[in-house]
């Protein structure tokens, strides 16, 4: 068991890069929405450039991170199986559902916009945007308090973190349609 914070300290550095990969994802997704409403030549040119540049984060870094997070993960339950019977890890496995949930949701938009199929509004996007956060929160904060009763408390609070996500996203819009008109 001496190698197991060597497992878990690869466990994080997978989760940082598998969350830095879900982060910036959908901030793509925005700019090749945007792009595609300019006028050509400026829409082909960026559209071929953001196409490139989501391809190269999915499939170099948020895919194969999301494995690697997943493996070592699994390697830990396989050295400390007792955690399958805590409250705390499993609400935290269900968040960890939702996180692939939200990938595989991401992979289809990504899959889609290669393709040139465009379903979403940029502001649709920009929310969908904070789904990860609202992940991420989650599962720090049942990995650091490790109750589940108190993950009761948690939920309100990430439901008060998605309002003010929300309101954020309000404002930064209205700013930016002022700024538009200005």
């Amino acid at each position: 068991m001496e190698y197991y914070n060597y497992i878990k300290s690869l466990h994080l550095i997978f989760i940082i890069t598998w969350f830095a990969g879900l982060f910036y994802i959908p901030r793509l997704f925005v700019y090749h929405i945007e792009a595609s409403t300019k006028q050509e030549p400026e829409r082909r040119i960026l559209t071929t450039q953001l196409k490139l540049m989501t391809k190269r984060l999915w499939y170099i870094i948020t895919w194969p991170s999301a494995i690697l997070a997943s493996i070592f993960a699994f390697w830990m339950l396989y050295l400390m199986p007792v955690w399958l019977q805590q409250d705390w890890m499993q609400v935290k496995l269900g968040f960890v559902v939702l996180l692939y949930a939200y990938h595989f949701k991401c992979h289809l938009i990504f899959k889609e916009m290669q393709n040139d199929v465009i379903k979403w509004t940029s502001n649709q996007m920009r929310i969908w945007n904070e789904g990860s956060t609202l992940i991420l929160f989650s599962v720090i904060f049942l990995v650091i308090v490790r109750n589940a009763i108190n993950w009761i408390y948690g939920v309100l609070g990430i439901f008060l973190l998605g309002a003010m996500l929300m309101l954020g996203i309000k404002i930064y819009k209205r700013i930016r349609s002022k700024n538009s008109d200005a």
